[in-house]
């Protein structure tokens, strides 16, 4: 594993050397773009736009556009130069309960390793954070961009959370269709039960990802030269709901009586 910064945790008058890797491998399905009639991969070039030729990786800068339209052309060593991206600093701001930060806000998330002469006082920090529940809000500057962030112990290392600002939080701007009559009692008391029902202790180990499975299933049928079988499911086309009023309570009830049959000892 790679780290891809290295700075130190600014707390109060000390200061913690610290390395980030990535705490998250995307594992998302991958197709490449191919050519239905000869199977040929599909590629992608950089073309300028005012002199019509390719551009070489080497050759591309960073640009910013202001209101206007204008184009600043910015090189890597301009930005860089920046007092927040020379700092390399994670600045404790406060701290707060965990439950404080809405889940919504959460983006990247990053290991810190301590550096070697930094192990005592990394290991102090993670363990006041462990004992007080709390974690700490700080600021951090990653790829040109300062991010509000938290710190948190898990599993006996400290983990970096940057955090979306409250002004890249899409609302939900449809507006919400609302039952006349509410939810009735006795509705609502069986959906809660099933809620208890089915409530159990997360383990994320057991819940694979069953679209990977089938697709690799489906890869193995076609290399092999078998027919593929098997009827697609129906599906209701986005922005085409169902007119269909189920009967929701006996639903609530049938599946509260499923859930009730699984937990029952064999």
């Amino acid at each position: 594993m790679r780290s891809v910064w290295a700075g130190a945790i600014s707390f109060g008058l000390v200061n913690i050397p610290v390395r980030l890797y990535p705490a998250a491998q995307q594992q998302d399905v991958a197709f490449r773009q191919v050519h239905r009639e000869d199977g040929g991969k599909i590629s992608f070039r950089r073309v300028c736009t005012a002199c019509g030729r390719d551009v070489p990786y080497a050759d591309v800068a960073k640009g910013y556009e202001r209101p206007g339209g204008d184009l600043v052309v910015l090189s890597d060593e301009e930005l860089a130069s920046l007092p927040r991206e020379r700092a390399h600093r994670i600045d404790v701001l406060s701290f707060t309960r965990p439950g404080q930060i809405d889940p919504i806000l959460a983006a990247r998330s990053y290991y810190l390793e301590p550096g070697e002469s930094a192990t005592r006082a990394y290991a102090v920090f993670r363990e006041a954070l462990r004992r007080t529940g709390k974690v700490a809000v700080v600021t951090v500057t990653l790829r040109q961009r300062e991010s509000l962030a938290v710190l948190r112990a898990r599993d006996g290392v400290l983990v970096l959370q940057t955090l979306l600002r409250p002004g890249e939080v899409a609302g939900a701007d449809f507006p919400v269709r609302h039952s006349g009559a509410g939810p009735g009692a006795p509705e609502l008391a069986t959906a809660t039960a099933l809620i208890e029902a089915m409530t159990e202790d997360f383990d994320p180990a057991e819940h694979q990802n069953r679209y990977q499975q089938e697709l690799d299933a489906l890869i193995e049928t076609k290399i092999s030269g078998a027919p593929v079988s098997g009827a697609p499911q129906q599906v209701i086309a986005d922005g085409e709901p169902s007119d269909a009023q189920p009967d929701l309570a006996g639903a609530l009830q049938s599946s509260l009586a499923a859930a009730r049959s699984r937990q029952a000892p064999v």
